[in-house]
């Protein structure tokens, strides 16, 4: 199988500088980043992707049994970064894509040097003396929606994950994302993302790690970005000025950024 027409490859910026590469999270796809990439290709080599099952990857590669489980991203995560022959990546993963990258430097430590996680959730769900944002019941509700109306939750939802809402047209592009998805597809990703339990993972994390959070998100509320920023011991933890779960879209120069002060010092 050619992995990098599989999940729709693209590679730019710097020849010989140190590799980034993105990940996006539930619902988009690599285009979401396109405000910073500018910024980031001068010094690096950016390496973008559609995860199976999202964008313009190969949809004739998606199956349930692989994607209702994280680990299958992290595989697909592995396996581009296997094609392109890239090892001590910078991986910069967006909100559900931040413990994809967790699992993937896991399971592929040559392939993963560096972490960025973007509005980072390892639990959406409240539990005791932890609060991930949601209760079951909530979870319940937002999946049930999801599943009995995808189009009608979209719309419902993109504009309240996106926050801004005097910035309409950020709202509206993240609902035209989550209704290009195949709605059979984003209901399995969906139950892999609210449902998934990704908090005993961080303790294995033992690479570089910079935890963004935004300072108002309704999906990812900020008691979150200070659990894994204390679950992880090598990690640094920046609060940007920005509102919404996608801060690339609403903050994208604040973001970039941030991003390339972090590399700055681990160079």
């Amino acid at each position: 199988m050619d992995i990098l027409r599989r999940n729709n490859v693209t590679v730019t910026g710097s020849a010989d500088g140190p590799v980034v590469m993105l990940a996006h999270g539930f619902g988009c796809d690599q285009n979401m980043w396109r405000l910073i990439v500018p910024a980031l290709a001068e010094r690096y080599r950016v390496v973008l992707f559609d995860y199976v099952g999202s964008g313009s990857s190969d949809l004739t590669a998606w199956s349930p049994e692989r994607y209702s489980s994280l680990q299958g991203y992290a595989q697909d995560v592995i396996e581009v970064c296997e094609a392109l022959g890239h090892e001590q990546v910078v991986f910069v993963g967006h909100s559900v894509s931040a413990m994809v990258g967790v699992l993937a430097a896991e399971a592929a430590p040559e392939r993963i040097g560096t972490l960025v996680m973007v509005a980072p959730s390892p639990c959406y769900l409240d539990d005791e003396g932890y609060r991930g944002g949601f209760s079951a019941e909530d979870i319940d509700e937002l999946l049930a929606s999801l599943e009995s109306n995808y189009l009608g939750w979209s719309s419902a939802m993109a504009p309240v994950i996106m926050g801004n809402p005097e910035r309409p047209e950020l709202g509206q592009e993240l609902t035209n994302s989550f209704c290009a998805t195949d709605p059979d597809i984003a209901r399995v990703f969906a139950r892999t993302t609210f449902l998934t339990d990704s908090r005993e993972d961080l303790k294995k994390v033992s690479v570089p790690t910079l935890v963004l959070e935004c300072s108002q998100d309704a999906i990812a509320p900020r008691e979150v970005g200070a659990y894994v920023h204390a679950a992880i011991p090598s990690s640094r933890l920046v609060t940007l000025d920005a509102t919404g779960h996608c801060p690339q879209l609403s903050a994208p120069e604040a973001t970039a950024q941030a991003l390339l002060d972090f590399l700055g010092a681990q160079r």
